[in-house]
Order: C-alpha cells, then sequence, then structure tokens
C-alpha cells in the first residue's frame, strides 16, 4: 500500500512540475504563488518578532524604536559594539556568504537562476536582526525581502522544480515581503517586478499578487489592517503650490543622486578586511547617534512624528542629511543595512522640511507638512531605486487616499529623472552590482528563455541504446518508433543518432547481402555506420532555455539530453534539445 501511494504521488509530482516548464502554467504557479505568501508572512513575523522583543526589553519607555530615550554614552557605544560583533561575525565568513539583501537576490536571480541557500538566508537573519538591534542607520526592509526570496526558493527547491518556476517563486516571495512588511501588497507586486525581476508578464504578475495578499494577511492576523506610518488625511490645499512640488522633485533628485554616489564611492574600498570597513562604518555611526539619535533603527516613530508635524524645521533637515549621509557611508563601507526603510525616512524628513519652508513662502496655500513629508517618501524611493511605479503605489497605499496621485506622479517622476538623466545615476541595487563586477541581463530575449524550462519544448521520442549491438536487438529498438537514438558510452550518453539513419542503414544492409546471396553482418558498431551523428552534452531537467543556450555555447555540442537525478548514481534521460529548437521556439513565440 505504502509503495502503490509512493508511485502515485510521484506520479502526480511529476505531472506538477512537468506542467510548470512552460510559460502556459498559471494554475499550478497561482498554487505556488498562494505557498510562498504563507512561508513567507510566517517568516516576516518571526523576523520582527526576533527584531521588536529585544528593543521593547532593552529601550526605555514603550516601544521597540525609542532610541532617542537612550543616554548619551549608550548611544554612542551601543552602535560601535554592535558593529564590532557584526564585524566579527562577517570576518568569520567566506567572501560570498557576506552577501546579503536586495542586491543578492538579484545576483543569484541573474548567475544562479534563483537559488538561495538556507545558510544565506541564517546569515541575513542574523546581520538583519543585528543591524536594527544595535542602532544601526537600518532598516527590516531588504532582510525581509532576501528572507522571503530565500525561503521561497528553498520551497521550489525542495520541490524540485523547474528553474524557471524557482524564478518566479523568488518573485513571489519579494514581494511577499514588501507586502508583510509595509501592509501595502500591490508596491509590493509592483516592487518585486520593477526592481527585482525587471519585467512584467501576464504569467508572474498572477501568482506575484497571490504571494502579497497572503503575506499580507498572514501579518494582519498579527498586527492588524493598519499601515507601516500614521498618516493623516492628505490633499493639496492649490495648484499654485505645483511649482514648489517640482523644486522639492529636484532637490530630492540631486539628494538621491548624492546618496548613490557616496554609496559607490566608499564601494572602492572593498578590498579591505571586512572587519576593519565594519568598524570604521559603526565608528562614524556613533557621534551621529550621540547627536541626531533619531538617525537610528528602523525610525518609523520619526516619520510617523513628520507626518503628524511634531517635529521643527531645524531637526527635521539635520535628521534628513545625517541619515543621508551616515547611511551611504555605512552601507558602502560594507555594514549589511538595507537601505529601503532609510530611503524613506531621508525622503520624508527632507520632504518635510521643505514644507514648512513652502509654509513661510506661501503661508495662504501650503499643504500640511505631513503632505509634502509623504511626496518627499515616495520622490526618495523613487529616485534611488528608479522604481517610479513601486514608488507610487506605494505612496497611495500608505495614504489610502487617491488626492495624492496627481502631486505624487508628478514629484516621483521628476526625481527619477533629475537622478537618472542630470546625474547619470542607475538605480542603487544595479550600482552596487556593477561595483562587484556584476551585470544584471534584462534584455526580452534572454527574459523569454528565462521563461521557459527545456523540458517544455525538449522532444521526447528518444531511446537509449548501446553502441555495439545485434541486427536482432537494432530492429528490436526501431519497433517502438523512436526519433532519436542516445548512444551509450562507458561514462554515459556519447552521441545523438536518428533512427531514420540507423532503419537506412538496415535495409541497405539487407539489400546488399539479398543482391550477395550472403548475410548481414552480425553486429553493428553505431559510431562507424552511415549517420547524421551529433555530440551530445547534458543538461539538467530543471534548467532553463537560457541554461541550455549556455550550454551550447560552452560545450560546442550539438545536441542536449535532458537528464534528472531518479535515485543516487542513477540519472534518467527524459528527452533531447536541439539548438535549433530553442531558435524556433522564441521566433514563434515571438511572432
Amino acid at each position: 500500500m505504502t509503495k502503490i501511494w509512493h508511485q502515485i504521488s510521484e506520479k502526480l509530482t511529476s505531472v506538477f512540475t512537468r506542467r510548470l516548464s512552460g510559460v502556459d502554467s498559471l494554475p499550478q504557479l497561482a498554487i505556488l504563488g498562494l505557498l510562498s505568501g504563507v512561508v513567507t508572512g510566517a517568516v516576516i513575523l518571526a523576523f520582527r518578532l526576533a527584531i521588536e522583543w529585544p528593543l521593547e526589553q532593552f529601550l526605555p519607555g514603550e516601544g521597540s524604536e525609542a532610541f532617542e530615550g537612550l543616554d548619551i554614552v549608550t548611544r554612542g557605544l551601543l552602535p560601535l559594539a554592535g558593529a564590532l560583533g557584526i564585524g566579527l561575525f562577517l570576518h568569520r565568513l567566506a567572501t560570498h556568504d557576506r552577501k546579503v539583501g536586495v542586491v543578492h537576490v538579484m545576483e543569484r536571480l541573474n548567475y544562479h537562476q534563483g537559488y538561495i541557500t538556507v545558510r544565506s538566508a541564517l546569515i541575513q537573519f542574523v546581520v538583519g536582526v543585528g543591524t536594527v538591534v544595535t542602532g544601526q542607520s537600518a532598516g527590516r526592509e531588504g532582510p525581509a525581502v532576501h528572507l522571503g526570496a530565500a525561503f521561497s526558493s528553498l520551497m521550489g527547491q525542495w520541490m524540485r522544480l523547474p528553474n524557471n518556476s524557482i524564478r518566479t517563486l523568488v518573485a513571489c516571495g519579494c514581494a511577499a515581503a514588501i507586502s508583510a512588511s509595509f501592509n501595502t501588497p500591490i508596491s509590493g507586486v509592483i516592487f518585486a517586478m520593477e526592481v527585482v525581476m525587471m519585467e512584467y508578464t501576464i504569467a508572474g504578475f498572477t501568482p506575484i499578487v497571490l504571494a502579497a495578499v497572503s503575506a499580507a494577511v498572514v501579518t494582519q492576523l498579527v498586527y492588524g489592517s493598519e499601515p507601516a506610518f500614521n498618516v493623516p488625511a492628505l490633499t493639496m490645499n492649490s495648484f499654485l503650490e505645483i511649482p514648489w512640488v517640482l523644486v522639492i522633485a529636484v532637490i530630492i533628485g540631486v539628494s538621491a543622486a548624492l546618496f548613490i554616489h557616496l554609496v559607490d564611492a566608499m564601494g572602492r574600498f572593498k578590498h579591505r578586511p571586512v572587519l576593519l570597513r565594519v568598524i570604521i562604518a559603526g565608528a562614524l555611526m556613533a557621534p551621529v547617534a550621540v547627536l541626531v539619535p533619531q538617525t537610528m533603527g528602523i525610525g518609523y516613530d520619526t516619520v510617523n512624528e513628520t507626518m503628524n508635524g511634531g517635529l521643527g524645521f531645524w531637526l527635521l533637515l539635520s535628521v534628513g542629511v545625517a541619515k543621508l549621509v551616515i547611511t551611504a557611508l555605512t552601507v558602502g563601507l560594507g555594514m549589511p543595512s538595507s537601505i529601503i526603510g532609510p530611503t524613506l525616512i531621508i525622503g520624508a524628513t527632507l520632504g518635510g522640511a521643505l514644507g514648512l519652508v513652502g509654509a513661510d513662502i506661501f503661508p495662504e496655500h501650503a499643504s500640511s507638512v505631513g503632505f509634502y513629508a509623504m511626496l518627499g517618501m515616495g520622490a526618495m524611493m523613487g529616485a534611488v531605486l528608479q522604481a517610479p511605479l513601486a514608488a507610487l503605489m506605494a505612496l497611495l497605499e500608505l495614504t489610502r487616499n487617491p488626492n495624492i496621485i496627481l502631486p505624487g506622479m508628478l514629484v516621483i517622476t521628476t526625481a527619477t529623472l533629475i537622478t537618472s538623466e542630470a546625474f547619470g545615476k542607475k538605480s542603487l541595487f544595479l550600482t552596487v552590482l556593477k561595483s562587484q563586477g556584476l551585470s544584471y541581463q534584462s534584455s526580452p530575449v534572454i527574459q523569454a528563455l528565462r521563461r521557459v524550462s527545456v523540458a517544455a519544448i525538449m522532444d521526447k521520442g528518444i531511446l537509449r541504446i548501446s553502441r555495439r549491438l545485434t541486427i536482432e536487438e537494432a530492429r528490436k529498438a526501431l519497433k517502438s518508433e523512436p526519433k532519436w537514438l542516445v548512444v551509450e558510452g562507458k561514462n554515459g550518453p556519447t552521441a545523438l543518432l536518428p533512427a531514420v539513419d540507423l532503419a537506412r542503414y538496415l535495409e541497405d544492409a539487407e539489400e546488399m547481402a539479398a543482391g550477395q546471396a550472403g548475410e548481414p553482418p552480425e553486429s553493428i558498431d553505431l559510431m562507424d555506420i552511415p549517420a547524421n551523428r551529433r555530440d551530445i552534452a547534458p543538461v539538467q531537467y530543471q534548467a532553463t532555455l537560457e541554461e541550455a543556450l549556455h550550454e551550447f555555447e560552452t560545450t560546442s555540442a550539438e545536441a542536449l539530453y535532458v537528464q534528472r537525478h531518479v535515485a543516487p548514481m542513477i540519472q534518467r534521460v527524459y528527452g533531447v534539445v536541439l539548438k535549433s529548437d530553442i531558435e524556433s521556439y522564441y521566433q514563434y513565440r515571438r511572432s
């Protein structure tokens, strides 16, 4: 009974994974999206608890963000001691294990088909908690994205899904993480597609939406349905404010360009020992924490005070400038901090300060400080990430006010253009990737090939056959009418032979034997008979068409046989793929 159940389970799993190989597997991807959202939501809850519980015990007053209530000495020593601990932890790791955050997720997508390890997730959990708890200028969003992507990827790896499906699961994890962090499902979806995947597809959109929604439901069961920030009712009082909104957009755009430039400039010290760099980052943070404690930790309490007009101009300006400089310097030096949260705080405080200036210049027409803080927040996020649509959706979901759309579109697009066109800056994530000597392939051809597994286009009309066989064995092999013969050697398949060539050889041999009144040869060597043989190389069943094309280029093979591990030391061959099959598939889909 157990054996029968195992066979049924294996058969269902095989059918499920085979359907995921192509681009038309929407029902299967939808189920995976829901699972990814639930898993990610649970992981983000654990991550938030690991941050909030120790801070609630340690910090004075109520809540987990009251770093301002600490005495001066503690404020100075905490980030320095934290940097020492984080630096020692990173020092003991291999260089490739120190990579965390959104940049690492993008690297794994581009170079490793979205495969992320358990070790990577655990390291991110530890350093993500460590940077926030020790008062560094950090956020929880970047680590959350890494954790969501990692656990979704691990789920796909455990289920042995095709690589194209694992890539979609990684995007689901990213969307679910942003949704769970801010309670903003729509902006989570757009963030995953605009920032991480850098593509929009119908097949990818549905599972990512379901992941974002299910993650939001999980976190709302614990934290309620309120968004991350306490946003008052916001509206633009007069269209006469538009020129000032444009001025704010320009200033935010310049600030974003400076932020990206500082991170990139500090990256030139990456060859220095990581322990030294992180300790220097902590030493830089210490005086800033003493003078401007609002820069410590996540800082959502500062944003809420800004929204409600509780902070003065000089404090807002000090927090905005200090947060911008210290976050850029420490992240550039190697402190594994998130930059998404800090960019929101920088934008909110600078926007609030500029709103107070506007209120002094045009007291009759100026909107509330909270209005300008929200615009600054969206503009800074859009400009630093070069993701205007994700920033706009975040703005809309956080305010829950459609009146913010018109000025939001104006300020976000203008700031993004200033950063990218006037200063030539790309997204911070792409800039960091480039500083590491990496790139991010986002061409339509590459993206199309990544969405499909080799299992979707392979020719399954194959038969594995020995190199040397008798005439009777050859005739028996041809009775199953295979299209291709995979010729076996001592160490596995060595060549691909059209079955029709063997059939033709048998006919010629029989005719020759009949004409000479003799017997056909007793045995056949498939590597000696006249045939259109092709050199062959392996490709894994989970591989995408992009990986198959890479195999063709690196091995000089003329065909690939699709194999899969079914037991220790046992590989099963499922089909063959020719280079022309990949080219024909893409041309057919494009047309």
